[in-house]
């Protein structure tokens, strides 16, 4: 009989590749002082583009979190089980620092250092960044209070991932969670009902219902609640200092369109101890610490998933041949990879240069944190909301094969969405800009000062410049025209800092393109003129 199934034709798999050989990522490390650290990225960048950190990605995501409530004693335990395979990629990141250990990182560069690293190793697996990030945030929050930092802040900075539910000082490391909205409130805090009672022992008991709260395995929370002098910042262990459970009870697991990997559940306080972060009455301005850090994460992981989808279309056009020749050879293909890198690269700059700027802030650089304060918005608004038409575009690369879960990608396209959403959505990103430039005149001087780095170098970005002031300068139905100012701001943003530091011809290309004038709405719409082979080959996996 004849054979009739010959394979031929098909793109090998992306595996022995070296993740961390990433121009923009590299450049970025070193702009920031963090050269020190290329070795260890370029370590996990090794470990990253594996068939086995493949796996662990693709297990924790098809054996989902379990929930637990009672053991077959019927004793009250509200665990959360997860497939081996999310502990090994905890494992990896709590090893190589990409929680709280910057805030314990004498060296020069060490936030910039962690985020590279988070941009990279978020590429394997998404879902437990969740948790990393939460980790990373809650130091600066808990800062508020100084004895509670003293306590916890060394553990959940500690290299050493020690999951289990025990008592935290008892453990030899710690991972944080965040327990703020309720369903009546979401992004409206200040409408939480959750109450707060002082228990006259130096404690507080919490009584209320959590719509949303991620990572409910962790070991602390930091969580919002109305204490007696207002909405205050609250620390809940899940293990009390006694050894004693803490009455958090997880009523269920949330059932979403991506992050499967990660538990999201509704939580019920009932009378629940925790320890007061800040002053009553304070509890926005205490946890907004936390908020920012994680909007910062949220833009590494949508430029992550940007790397991540542009590496896979080109490899697949690189291998692929339709009409007698490979993908990667025909014009139009070029245009569309093109873009897509364009898009990458622009926001692992911004995202890095925001990284850059939590470290100058830290360093007591007060015009890093203006700076910060509105380009995180921006830049939050902007590159998150730019992810899921990125991954729609790089899927469609890879045609039919790009639609079916063993290629990947419907897992990179169901997980874009969540970054837009999570710490506030578009209009919550959007008005928080507008805020900042309201409330701090200075953040907006320090913003154009990153813009004015450049002027003259570039016409076209130039012109964006002096068209954004114009825009500012006009204030009627500015709230109505938000989104669009914002928009302008973080694109004008991406193109100034492509021309400072980027390679030159995707900085031609990008000013061109989203500052020019020349350029359609769809990717794959570059003007011609563009050095299409010097930017995809960018974006090319390097062999490990």
């Amino acid at each position: 009989m004849p054979h009739t199934h010959e394979v031929t034709n098909q793109v090998p798999p992306p595996y022995g590749h070296n993740l961390a050989e990433d121009p923009a990522l590299l450049a970025a490390l070193h702009r920031a002082g963090a050269g020190w650290a290329e070795a260890e990225l370029r370590e996990l960048g090794v470990l990253a583009g594996t068939e086995q950190a493949a796996e662990w990605g693709r297990l924790a995501n098809e054996n989902e979190p379990v929930l637990r409530t009672h053991d077959r004693f019927g004793h009250r335990i509200d665990e959360v089980e997860f497939h081996p395979a999310w502990h090994q990629l905890m494992n990896v990141a709590v090893e190589h620092g990409l929680h709280a250990a910057p805030w314990r990182d004498p060296r020069p560069g060490a936030h910039t250092a962690r985020a590279a690293k988070f941009y990279l190793w978020s590429q394997v697996e998404a879902g437990h960044g969740c948790p990393i990030s939460m980790t990373y945030a809650a130091v600066p929050a808990l800062r508020a209070t100084p004895e509670l930092a003293e306590r916890f802040e060394p553990l959940l900075a500690s290299t050493v991932y020690d999951f289990g539910l025990r008592e935290p000082l008892g453990k030899r490391g710690l991972i944080a969670g965040m327990s703020m909205t309720e369903k009546q409130g979401g992004s409206d805090v200040r409408a939480n009902t959750t109450v707060a009672l002082p228990a006259g022992d130096g404690t507080y008991h919490l009584t209320g219902h959590k719509w949303f709260t991620s990572a409910p395995m962790s070991d602390v929370f930091l969580t919002l609640a109305q204490a007696p002098g207002g909405l205050s910042c609250f620390l809940l262990p899940r293990v009390l200092p006694d050894g004693t459970r803490n009455a958090l009870r997880i009523q269920r697991l949330k059932e979403k369109l991506g992050n499967r990997s990660n538990a999201s559940a509704e939580l019920e306080y009932e009378e629940a101890v925790g320890w007061l972060v800040g002053e009553e009455g304070r509890g926005v301005r205490t946890i907004i610490e936390m908020v920012n850090m994680t909007r910062l994460d949220c833009t590494l992981g949508a430029a992550a998933g940007m790397r991540l989808g542009v590496q896979r279309a080109v490899q697949h056009a690189t291998h692929r041949k339709a009409f007698g020749t490979e993908l990667i050879h025909q014009p139009l293909m070029r245009n569309v990879l093109a873009d897509l890198a364009i898009e990458s690269e622009a926001a692992t700059t911004v995202a890095l240069r925001l990284a850059e700027a939590t470290d100058r802030a830290a360093a007591g650089e007060e015009g890093e944190a203006l700076f910060k304060r509105l380009a995180l918005a921006v830049t939050k608004y902007w590159v998150c909301k730019r992810g899921p038409a990125h991954a729609a575009e790089a899927l469609e690369c890879l045609g039919g094969n790009g639609y079916v879960e063993e290629s990947g990608m419907p897992r990179l396209y169901r997980e874009a969405p969540l970054v837009s959403i999570w710490e506030g959505s578009g209009n919550v990103a959007a008005l928080d800009a507008l805020r900042a430039m309201a409330r701090s005149p200075q953040s907006l001087e320090a913003y154009f000062a990153e813009l004015d780095a450049v002027a003259g170098a570039d016409r076209r970005l130039d012109a964006a410049v002096a068209g954004l002031r114009k825009e500012l300068g006009d204030l009627d139905e500015i709230e109505y025209r938000t989104r669009r100012l914002v928009e302008t701001m973080a694109l004008t943003l991406q193109g100034a800092l492509l021309v400072r530091h980027g390679d030159p011809a995707v900085a031609d290309a990008f000013c061109a393109s989203r500052l020019g004038g020349d350029h359609g709405n769809a990717f794959g719409t570059l003007p011609a003129g563009v050095d299409t082979e010097a930017v995809i080959a960018r974006a090319r996996m390097v062999p490990a």
